[in-house]
């Protein structure tokens, strides 16, 4: 990984030295982060849930929510933030809309959550579906919230006897805390009478009236009288935080509120739980939580926790051996056994947390549904000479595998694909209805192609939309006997239950991926989670990733930057001083030096580099390379015929595109050869310049050359994953803008994939399986 011979280190393809050359002059956004801490959020690092800046790498495919005010002040502009991924994905020829086709998924998860919610309201025993003391305590949950028991019977914590709960402190004349609102996706159709009622609340309160949609949206039709009886309802609304929330409810109340309101905790705690999931989590310990309640003011974090549930706005799990059960290594008798034996059955520590109920219910719903797959599959299919007739061993192996057992988890890098392929090429030889899914039309294509069919492929948004596939049978389910899910890792636990939920019995299910890459955009670690439970059999591809982008892409899976020999100009590392020169160079390898020295143009090389925010995120490069490929005035909200963009429909989507024109109906896009036509109002939320991509938008993906920035305020967004993830999305050419020193062979060998704290595996671990891998 060095410079071209005969050439200036840092260049590629030039002739002439350029170290002296001023870098090019780009409008920067400033330090790194886009939102600097408030006074109040010193601590804010042992806090459980993501920083919600649009630099976070966890969520770089929500629109930014816009710099906001902190201490006292209102709540801050977040339009833009709260109107992103509530429509579907465009479709070629489908007969529903790109909205139509993202509702009706959503509308159909929505009701089987419902029928599961309505299925719990009775007591639950242990031992179904949730495992053990966990079910006691869900069950007791239920009982709390039918008012037969009290909440303290049931916390972790050592608790009073019953007593009715106590009210929080507050001052004499507050009137009673309205029963908090379930969250709900943006409602498009809402009135404007209860859009202006709402406007009228928040101008009230000091804060922006672009809230006044997005908040009834989420709060409904009936938000004004929400908002008006707790104002910590506006927390719900994506992109406020509690410092402005607090200032909302302090000009609305005055002296009639204060830190420990019990409407205040309990939206703390729903808004700690929802910044968490941006991280990944579907669960948080409930110290944790604790933790963070007691650094935001809250005098009694323990009663704040036990309000919330008793509210039903968290539901309380617990993980590990019950304590208080007797001793699994005592005798009927109540003799004690060998010591030996004693020690090696000692009780695991138990751990509590806290979840919001519809990721409780989706990991539910994903852990029935994949036994279900387990065991209705035919175990007895003959695939042998498919097998025989495969193109490599690896494939072979997938095949076997696949015939004997409904569910099958198989993990690979980039050439590891062609493996799935096989499966479904052979699969559909025998007659069956097998299709591959994949995360983004890219993925779909070269899946097509690898299978030799054009129908073979689609994508999973699409699928789930009705929008692409074999539609559904008379039952409501997908028309298939085999699918192969590739780039299992963007699967969130939302996602991977409506994909559960619409296969019928006896289908066979593989999910494919490289553990390798970053996780989903959304909550849960679901492709991880099925690996490690160990609940079915698992193909490990022996296939390596070829070439020296390979080379280097696979030593960073186990931990290591290496140096790679390059002879074709395969890997080239470009050194930069400084953020400024960062983007300078970026702008060359894209416009000139890559074309010029690899004849790969500008169009297909994609930059990438660590978050939106900053002298060189996606917003400062998108910029400067405007500028120089394709300049214009921006007529069409900011953009011009030509322009590459990025596709937001929904929140982890991201959909390449180009823009072809613009009218009253909306920007037209190209995205992959599909028509896409983004309405007026969701132009500024849902569309952004696409020339430079963040990892997390970039994965599912590969361009013929990819160029991946790292200036010097990119070390602290650095892991093993995200190198991982942005390095191999280049095929034939990888440039790596170098500066940040030492900080990257650090993170490739010190900072692994952060831990998403879920609770899908012990539930893949406690449900009866057919005979599983060793």
């Amino acid at each position: 990984m060095t410079a071209l011979p005969g050439e200036t280190p840092g260049t590629v393809g030039t002739d002439t030295p350029e170290a002296a050359e001023p870098p090019a002059a780009t409008d920067a956004e400033g330090p790194a982060h886009a939102e600097a801490p408030d006074a109040d959020e010193s601590a804010e690092a042992t806090e459980p849930a993501a920083d919600g800046t649009d630099d976070a790498e966890t969520s770089s495919e929500e629109p930014p929510a816009g710099d906001a005010p902190a201490g006292d002040a209102p709540a801050g502009d977040a339009s833009t933030s709260a109107s992103t991924g509530e429509e579907g994905e465009a479709a070629a020829a489908a007969a529903l809309s790109e909205a139509q086709a993202e509702l009706a998924a959503q509308r159909e998860l929505r009701e089987k959550i419902a029928k599961r919610k309505a299925e719990k309201e009775g007591p639950v025993a242990a031992g179904t579906k949730l495992s053990g003391t966990a079910a006691d305590l869900l069950a007791a949950v239920r009982a709390v919230e039918s008012g037969e028991k009290a909440g303290a019977e049931f916390f972790d914590s050592p608790a009073p006897a019953p007593a009715p709960r106590r009210a929080a402190p507050a001052p004499a004349g507050q009137p009673p805390r309205p029963t908090p609102a379930p969250a709900a996706p943006l409602d498009r159709t809402a009135s404007p009478e209860a859009v202006d009622a709402v406007r009228a609340v928040l101008t009230e309160g000091g804060a922006p009236e672009a809230l006044a949609r997005p908040a009834t949206g989420t709060l409904g039709e009936q938000a004004a009288e929400l908002l008006r009886a707790d104002p910590w309802q506006l927390l719900a609304v994506p992109g406020v935080r509690p410092e402005q929330a607090d200032g909302f409810a302090r000009a609305l109340l005055g002296a009639a509120c204060g830190p420990d309101d019990g409407r205040r905790t309990a939206a703390l705690v729903g808004w700690l739980l929802e910044r968490a999931a941006l991280q990944g989590h579907t669960a948080l310990d409930a110290e944790a939580v604790r933790a963070a309640l007691a650094e935001r003011a809250v005098s009694d974090p323990e009663e704040a926790v036990r309000i919330a549930v008793e509210e039903g706005v968290a539901l309380v799990f617990q993980e590990g051996t019950d304590p208080t059960e007797p001793d699994a290594a005592y005798e009927e008798d109540g003799e004690a056994p060998a010591e030996a034996e004693t020690e090696a059955e000692a009780p695991e520590p138990v751990q509590v947390l806290l979840g919001l109920d519809r990721y409780a219910l989706a990991e539910e719903s994903i852990a029935d549904g994949l036994a279900r797959l387990m065991n209705a599959c035919e175990k007895g299919a003959d695939w042998a000479e498919a097998a025989a007739a495969a193109p490599f061993p690896s494939a072979a192996e997938l095949i076997r595998t696949a015939a004997t057992a409904g569910l099958v988890a198989h993990s690979g890098g980039e050439a590891a694909r062609a493996e799935p392929a096989a499966l479904i090429a052979a699969a559909r030889g025998l007659g069956l209805r097998a299709l591959g899914a994949t995360h983004s039309e890219d993925g779909r294509r070269r899946l097509a192609e690898a299978v030799g069919a054009p129908d073979a492929a689609v994508t999973l948004a699409g699928l789930l939309s009705n929008a692409e596939g074999p539609g559904r049978d008379e039952d409501g389910a997908l028309a298939l006997d085999l699918l192969v899910v590739l780039d299992a890792p963007q699967l969130d636990v939302e996602g991977a239950a409506v994909l559960v939920e619409a296969l019928a019995d006896g289908v066979r299910l593989v999910l494919s991926g490289d553990p390798g890459v970053l996780g989903s955009a959304g909550a849960g670690r679901v492709f991880a989670d099925v690996l490690a439970a160990r609940a079915c059999p698992q193909v490990v591809s022996r296939t390596p990733d070829p070439g020296p982008i390979g080379e280097l892409v696979s030593g960073i899976g186990i931990g290591e930057l290496t140096q790679v020999e390059a002879p074709g100009k395969e890997v080239v590392i470009v050194p930069v001083r400084d953020a400024g020169e960062a983007v300078h160079r970026t702008v060359q390898l894209v416009a000139d030096s890559v074309p010029r020295a690899l004849s790969i143009p500008a169009g297909d090389t994609q930059v990438i580099t660590v978050g939106h925010g900053g002298a060189a995120g996606t917003r400062a490069l998108n910029e400067a390379l405007k500028q120089r490929l394709n300049p214009g005035p921006g007529r069409f909200g900011g953009f011009d015929p030509g322009d590459r963009v990025i596709h937001v429909p929904a929140p982890g989507r991201a959909v390449p595109g180009v823009v072809r024109s613009a009218d009253a109906e909306g920007l037209h896009l190209d995205c992959g050869g599909v028509p896409v036509v983004v309405p007026q109002e969701r132009v500024e939320s849902a569309v952004r310049h696409g020339w430079a991509l963040s990892a997390h938008q970039a994965a599912g993906m590969r361009w013929p050359a990819a160029v991946v920035v790292l200036p010097g305020d990119a070390a602290a967004g650095l892991s093993r994953p995200w190198v991982y993830t942005a390095f191999g999305r280049g095929e034939r050419h990888l440039s790596v803008v170098h500066g940040v020193d030492q900080a990257l062979p650090h993170a490739v060998a010190q900072i692994p994939a952060q831990e998403r704290t879920t609770r899908l595996r012990p539930l893949l671990e406690a449900v009866p399986t057919p005979d599983a891998a060793s």
